[in-house]
């Protein structure tokens, strides 16, 4: 039993975490005479260690997930989810989620499309909801970062919020809030041919450089606020804002991420160094929600697809739900971390 849990700290620390990297990161940088020990030092160390990380695991990650999303094209997830009834076809549409775009914004289209064919809104929006909050590579860098246990926690938690969240927007009866264009359209069955193994290995390294070149300028400003927060923000500053002697930490940190605009990839840096800071993990946590979920770009696009009733009732829904999902965190951290 020892020796399978050295085994798990080390893959955690050393191949996910590339605890390593940042220890040659600091060497290299001492070499040349920067003091990691430092702000300015410190901060460079962290900006490189955290860019390069994110930058190894996020192309791996990117071509696995595409290498199984060429698998599900938005025909085969459609029969897919069609198959299923009540609250199992959103929890369905829910984990499809999980192997769809990385933001908001890219998940909106597939949202669209979805609706259009006929799919229940309840479903279409477990699936909103779930494909920015929760992927497999979430899960993989809150891995690296927080843990196996609090990993695991938020993805569950992310397909709950999605699977109550389609399912009280069901229960409302809203379908008449959809924007006519697209209850009106017509769904024209494409059969999606079957790729072979080379196709989808072209697929998914087309997807590592599309995606990667979507979500760079996100990371660089993530991890670049995460280095600011790291090494210049005091942390008694950070413990009296977003720690636990604030008892609205929570819903500030959801509000505050409503406005901003970036995927997991890109709020992963600024929530590790939150809570390095001493930032309370569920308060972090619905900080990263709210961005991934709530974005404004994201509500707009979506105002295009759905009528205003709608659209504030599913900011209503996923508001709530993350700020209970962040204090339940706070209330449990001490187990999880």
């Amino acid at each position: 039993m020892e020796t399978l849990k050295s085994m798990w700290l080390f893959f955690q620390d050393q191949v996910l975490g590339m605890k390593w990297l940042n220890a040659l990161m600091g060497n290299l940088l001492s070499l040349f005479g920067l003091d990691v020990t430092g702000r300015i030092g410190g901060s460079v160390q962290f900006f490189i260690y955290d860019v390069l990380k994110i930058t190894v695991l996020l192309c791996v990650l990117i071509f696995i997930i595409s290498y199984i999303q060429s698998y599900f094209p938005p025909e085969r997830s459609k029969k897919i989810m069609s198959r299923f009834h009540g609250v199992w076809a959103n929890i369905m549409a829910a984990l499809l989620g999980t192997v769809t775009p990385f933001c908001s914004c890219s998940s909106i289209p597939l949202f669209i499309g979805f609706t259009s064919a006929g799919l229940p809104l309840g479903v279409t929006f477990s699936f909103l909801i779930s494909s920015p909050m929760v992927d497999l590579g979430s899960l993989v860098l809150l891995m690296s970062i927080f843990g196996a246990k609090v990993a695991i926690v938020y993805v569950v938690v992310g397909l709950i919020i999605a699977v109550i969240g389609g399912t009280l927007i069901e229960k409302l009866h809203m379908e008449n809030y959809v924007e006519d264009f697209i209850r009106s359209a017509n769904s024209i069955d494409i059969e999606a041919p079957d790729l072979t193994r080379k196709e989808r290995i072209i697929y998914a390294k087309e997807q590592v450089v599309s995606t990667f070149k979507k979500v760079l300028p996100y990371i660089l400003i993530g991890v670049g606020i995460g280095a600011i927060i790291h090494n210049w923000i005091p942390e008694s500053w950070i413990e009296m804002i977003l720690g636990s002697n604030n008892p609205f930490g929570v819903v500030l940190a959801t509000l505050l991420g409503v406005p901003m605009y970036a995927d997991i990839f890109g709020t992963i840096p600024v929530a590790e160094a939150l809570l390095y800071k001493g930032a309370q993990l569920g308060t972090v946590l619905s900080f990263m929600m709210a961005v991934t979920t709530l974005s404004l770009p994201s509500i707009i696009m979506l105002r295009k697809a759905v009528k205003p009733k709608l659209l504030i009732t599913f900011i209503f829904i996923c508001t709530i739900g993350i700020i209970i999902i962040g204090y339940l965190f706070n209330i449990f951290q001490y187990l999880l971390l």
